[in-house]
């Protein structure tokens, strides 16, 4: 776990590099093997594949970094760990995510905060089931 000082700085950052780097190895996986489906590869292709694989890498660690910053600062405000931290925290996440589409428009951001807070809360009541 990274550590600069702030509890909060540090499950951001630590979130952002351990998600951004599965992001990153989960484009690279489906670029390779998009990449051994061409007869020839190119130089532009595989620019295109850095491209993909530096922005997936940034999507998916600001999903980690905003989802984990929110559910604890809702868990520090609050005082409560419960189900309504995920909710906030995924709402904001999937909204952030919308955009950063090359053209958001408001229906889609509402739908990703919409779903980002159903898959949050249903992950945590999934957790609390199982503890």
């Amino acid at each position: 776990m990274v550590d600069l000082g702030n509890p909060l700085l540090n499950r951001v950052v630590d979130g952002f590099i351990k998600v951004g780097g599965i992001g990153a190895l989960h484009a690279a996986a489906q670029d390779s093997y998009r990449l051994t489906l061409q007869e020839e590869t190119s130089q532009r292709s595989l620019e295109k594949t850095a491209r993909r694989l530096g922005k997936e890498a940034l999507q998916w660690g600001l999903a980690a970094g905003v989802y984990t910053g929110v559910t604890y600062s809702m868990q520090e405000a609050r005082g409560i760990s419960d189900w309504r931290n995920p909710l906030v925290g995924g709402a904001i996440t999937g909204a952030a995510l919308s955009l950063t589409e090359t053209d958001p428009r408001l229906d889609r951001v509402v739908q990703s905060a919409v779903t980002g807070s159903a898959i949050a809360s249903a992950a945590e009541f999934l957790r609390n089931l199982t503890s």
